[in-house]
């Protein structure tokens, strides 16, 4: 992410006027039409699959909460649909409102509500686990070979679902010098919450942790409220995710032109695929490991090089580099991970 402003300045200093509001402007100004296509492509794809994600949690956690049972949103129960169906077209005519709003700033303050309860509900999560864990002290192994490993970097990697607004945010910042701190304040602290998220679960339930771990918590008041809060963060999230892609397909078929039919026809087509994806955890492993690793730190380490391989020298190709070996193999590894877990037959 860093990289990707340090890019950005080193470019209009040398310019002498800001024209790179986003990732993609970025990517045309140092690769030309096919940076722009390539950056915004993958945007599209990662960023609509995060929106995906979140429609399929929240469907999927209403209609556990109101069955009490996780294979019930399979089963038929109105005129043919099954409860997550129900929930996401639910979900469908308030989406349609929060995405016709304009302007991030106008999202900002359900912005910090959404994060409230995220961080709230995560907390409470957290607290449960120890006590779970406390009791249960379920077998755990620490590593089940290089095939998990990777399909678990591409998960992890989702946390770089803000990257596409990286370059908009720093755009809109008062004082960019404290950028680039705030930044990694925020996301070394992410990581922090993440981490301990993912650890504190499995140690609770072990080979037991679904793929959404609020299920693991039952349906007590405690684990309700956790669910409820999880989802409100979500639903309010969708429009803030969904704004790079407004971007790109409104910059691209309507002159840079608000166009509201267009936006809610993208989140009809979310919404639509949302109902065809079978698993959340290996839908979020195949996004994460074939778009997000490459917009997350191949792209940010070609573009810095591009530019600073003049000035680094030697230091520029080993640094940036090895960020990309190494996205390149969790791409290529992680993808067939998951493709494999998806392909593969459930019990």
């Amino acid at each position: 992410m860093l990289l990707l402003v340090t890019t950005r300045r080193k470019l209009e200093s040398i310019t002498g006027f800001s024209k790179i509001k986003s990732f993609g402007d970025l990517g045309f100004t140092i690769c030309g039409p096919l940076g722009r296509f390539s950056v915004d492509s993958m945007i599209v794809l990662s960023q609509a699959g995060f929106c995906v994600s979140y429609l399929i949690f929240i469907s999927s956690t209403l209609s556990f909460l109101t069955a009490g049972d996780s294979t019930a949103e399979t089963v038929p129960i109105f005129i043919g649909l099954t409860a997550k169906s129900l929930y996401l077209w639910g979900c469908f005519p308030f989406q349609l409102g929060l995405n016709s709003i304009k302007t991030l700033t106008h999202l900002a303050p359900l912005s910090i509500f959404a994060d409230v309860v995220d961080i709230s509900a995560k907390s409470v999560v957290m607290v449960e686990d120890v006590f779970v864990f406390m009791q249960n002290k379920p077998n755990l192994e620490a590593f089940k070979g290089f095939g998990v490993f990777f399909y678990g970097i591409g998960v992890a990697v989702y946390a770089f679902e803000g990257i596409g607004m990286v370059l908009p945010l720093e755009s809109e910042t008062k004082d960019k010098e404290k950028f680039g701190r705030v930044l990694g304040l925020g996301m070394g602290m992410i990581s922090i919450l993440f981490g301990a998220f993912g650890v504190l679960g499995y140690f609770a339930f072990g080979e037991e942790t679904k793929d959404i771990i609020t299920n693991n918590l039952g349906q007590g008041v405690i684990g309700v409220m956790v669910q409820l809060g999880l989802c409100i963060n979500l639903f309010i999230t969708f429009p803030l995710m969904m704004n790079p892609v407004y971007e790109v397909f409104e910059r691209r078929f309507c002159g840079s032109r608000y166009c509201l039919w267009v936006r809610w026809l993208l989140v009809l087509v979310v919404s639509l695929v949302a109902l065809l994806v079978p698993n959340f955890a290996d839908f979020l492993s195949l996004v994460g490991s074939s778009v997000c690793v490459v917009l997350g730190f191949v792209l940010p380490a070609l573009f810095h090089c591009i530019v600073f391989k003049e000035e680094l020298g030697w230091r520029c190709l080993v640094s940036d580099g090895a960020i990309m070996v190494f996205g390149f193999v969790v791409a290529v590894y992680g993808t067939y991970t998951s493709v494999s877990e998806i392909l593969s037959p459930k019990a």
